[in-house]
């Protein structure tokens, strides 16, 4: 029987297993440590050295190399099937998280490194050099791209990343224990032993799958502070939602999105002024658009004026919508504002949509989360703000929550700028969100404009915080909020991304 093509195939099982690992430790990094860019940089940079180690480290393994290939690649099942329980696990209860993020990584990389000199060697008297070397880069290469398109479409949004490290494990402890078999004739000795222990591994490891959404409990119960009610990991997030005795709080890839106890004064703040401005020159709006929001309030908040007609609400995560309609307490804070026939919802992404051709809105509201990744920081460019002023109708109004004036002054003067260098006339504000702080918005129009001066009129909003008083006060910023000296978040320089990691980083 010839083995060789076989063996090609765990090339491919290594390169796919060994990225696999790579991309969930730094997906575990920027979830746990929010800095996703440098962290994803960190861990790239760390798994590809670790490679060239290990490939340097397998000119000392001189005797028995098949042997030695079937331990390593137990070595891998064991360290990079456990890697992402392990990193949740350490990061909830250890301080020094970073030294065994970075030590796993090494780790794999360097076990996965020795695999392919090991194997090239088993092969090198069944193909010339020239051959051998094509054979093997193409399959590993070939590998990247399968855990690249398997990893964010299919690995992430149906397993999970614990299960999915998991799974992965069994797949290297598979490959380890059919080796003994595949490679027999060339292993001294028994293998009985091999065979014990890729078995236990392999058992170990799916006990571990079966009991993966517990490991990934214990994991967040030390990471957040009350009880979790909900979790879930989608296609482009993983949201969690958690209760105490105030009430409940909706965490996005663990960033705080709103707690129920204090949302009103987010949202008030951020809806009502665009409206009372859309409205300042005797025409109500009637159709309002809402990029993000997808927990509802804001919605909520739109839906209190009786001239609105019709509110289209664009948000990329169809779990979170439907999260917003089902998970009764959410629901019942938002007032089912999606059950409104008035509202059209499209789960898709915002810059994408906002390209299509649609009738122009009187009003907007911008309410994405905090810039803390180029895939966000996009909807922060001035090529967003172009594509939403051609959807607006020449009076409309809009409104973009704008992170903290106070702990990101960079970041939030840098989002004012960017709308102003997209042909916006601003005017920045803000207000205090107790589970948040000082919190920013701006509020923007074609042409220079007055800020609204009263805020019921006749209309007899019910309001929670706002008032005339409440809302002439937050058009006025304090010395500490003021302007600060900025770049344009533009699509190929992201300089908002790079403020945001900066000035957050402090108060990790």
């Amino acid at each position: 029987m010839n083995r060789t093509p076989i063996l090609f195939l765990n090339v491919l099982v290594i390169a796919t297993c060994g990225l696999v690992y790579e991309l969930l430790a730094g997906t575990l990094a920027s979830y746990v440590l929010g800095d996703s860019v440098t962290q994803f940089s960190l861990v790239i940079g760390i798994y590809l050295s670790a490679l060239g180690v290990g490939a340097w480290a397998s000119r000392y393994v001189e005797n028995d190399l098949a042997r030695r290939f079937v331990d390593v690649e137990l070595g891998v099942a064991v360290v990079g099937g456990a890697s992402a329980p392990l990193l949740f696990l350490s990061f909830a209860h250890l301080s020094y998280f970073h030294v065994v993020l970075y030590g796993v990584v090494f780790l794999i990389g360097a076990l996965v490194g020795l695999e392919i000199p090991l194997l090239m060697r088993i092969l090198k008297d069944h193909l010339d050099f020239k051959e051998l070397v094509a054979r093997v880069l193409a399959f590993d290469y070939l590998g990247a791209l399968v855990a690249s398109l398997l990893f964010p479409i299919f690995l992430v949004p149906k397993l999970g990343l614990v299960r999915t490290s998991l799974i992965f494990g069994v797949l290297n402890a598979g490959v380890g224990l059919w080796g003994t078999w595949l490679m027999r004739p060339i292993i001294k000795g028994d293998v009985t032993g091999l065979r014990v222990r890729a078995v236990i591994v392999m058992a170990l490891l799916v006990a571990g799958i079966i009991k993966a959404d517990a490991l990934t409990s214990l994991a967040e119960d030390a990471m957040f502070a009350d009880d979790i009610v909900y979790s879930k990991t989608t296609t482009y997030q993983r949201i969690v939602v958690t209760r105490n005795r105030a009430g409940f709080q909706l965490f996005l890839n663990g960033n705080l999105q709103f707690s129920s106890a204090d949302e009103y004064r987010y949202h008030e703040a951020l809806v009502h002024p665009a409206m009372m401005l859309a409205s300042d020159k005797g025409t109500a709006p009637r159709r309002v658009l809402v990029l993000g929001g997808g927990d509802g309030l804001a919605l909520r908040e739109i839906l209190k004026y009786p001239s609105v007609e019709s509110v289209t609400l664009v948000d990329l995560d169809p779990d979170m919508t439907r999260l917003s309609r089902r998970f009764i307490p959410l629901a019942e804070l938002n007032r089912r504002s999606f059950d409104d026939p008035r509202v059209h919802v499209v789960n898709m992404d915002a810059m994408i949509w906002l390209e299509e051709e649609a009738p122009p809105f009187d009003a907007a509201i911008v309410d994405f989360p905090d810039p803390n990744t180029f895939a966000l920081g996009k909807l922060y460019t001035t090529r967003f703000y172009r594509l939403l002023k051609q959807r607006l109708a020449p009076d409309a109004a809009v409104s973009v929550q704008c992170t903290s004036p106070l702990f990101a002054r960079n970041s939030y003067w840098c989002i004012v700028r960017t709308m102003e260098a997209a042909g916006f006339s601003v005017r920045p504000y803000y207000t205090a969100v107790p589970s948040f702080g000082v919190w920013g918005y701006a509020l923007a129009r074609r042409e220079p404009f007055a800020v609204p001066q009263h805020v019921t009129g006749a209309l007899g909003l019910e309001l929670k915080f706002l008032d005339d008083s409440a809302l002439a006060a937050m058009f006025m910023l304090s010395a500490d909020l003021g302007p600060v000296p900025v770049e344009i978040n533009r699509l190929d320089n992201q300089s908002l991304v790079r403020y945001y990691e900066s000035e957050w980083k402090r108060y990790e």
